[in-house]
């Protein structure tokens, strides 16, 4: 393994093992954008690539199973029984852009996909702020709030314990009204 793709490869373990589970969720909406836009670019090449193109809509439909399995749907009620409907929606039009090499369909899935995780981001954001305005003394979240902004974080103080996460998960919703609606539905939990 290159020295690049070795410091990528440690970069991108240690964001995943000191993710929240709200972060892993954006961290595999992200997956699977990327994979479905790397399966599009294959198929609309000049030159297609079906067999990347192939190996991309699989990735693409784990990150879909994934989010399928990561569900909650007796916390989540009607709101998760509608997104359960929408990851199998998705999934048939994986299955068929990969069968017919439709790119249309992947356009459509990761379009679906950039949503969902955008109606996650603003809920959370909607959640720390509230928990930011109601606890101004906490530098770790005043850190990632910086992080989140582009601005360098503060230095931690030397007494300070992680505390553990202050918000539950928000329920996305395709086309969902509000993100702060979303946020209290609470139905989405990562295994592990």
């Amino acid at each position: 393994m290159a020295p690049t793709n070795n410091a990528q490869y440690t970069y991108q373990a240690t964001r995943i093992s000191t993710a929240t589970k709200e972060q892993l969720l954006l961290i595999t909406y992200d997956i699977g954008i990327k994979a479905c836009r790397t399966a599009e670019n294959a198929m609309i090449a000049k030159t297609p690539d079906y067999d990347l193109a192939n190996k991309e809509v699989i990735r693409t439909q784990e990150v879909i199973r994934e989010l399928m399995v990561t569900l909650n749907r007796e916390r989540g009620g009607e709101m998760a029984d509608r997104l359960m409907q929408l990851y199998e929606y998705m999934y048939q039009l994986l299955l068929d852009a990969n069968m017919k090499k439709e790119p249309d369909n992947l356009r459509t899935v990761r379009g679906m996909l950039e949503e969902l995780k955008q109606t996650w981001e603003s809920a959370l954001m909607q959640l720390l702020e509230k928990y930011q305005e109601e606890h101004p003394e906490d530098k770790d979240l005043q850190n990632a709030m910086n992080e989140l902004e582009g601005k360098t974080p503060e230095a931690k103080p030397a007494t300070s314990s992680p505390a553990s996460s202050p918000y539950k998960a928000p329920a996305p919703s395709y086309k969902a009204p509000s993100p702060a609606k979303n946020a209290k539905a609470g139905t989405f939990t990562l295994a592990g």
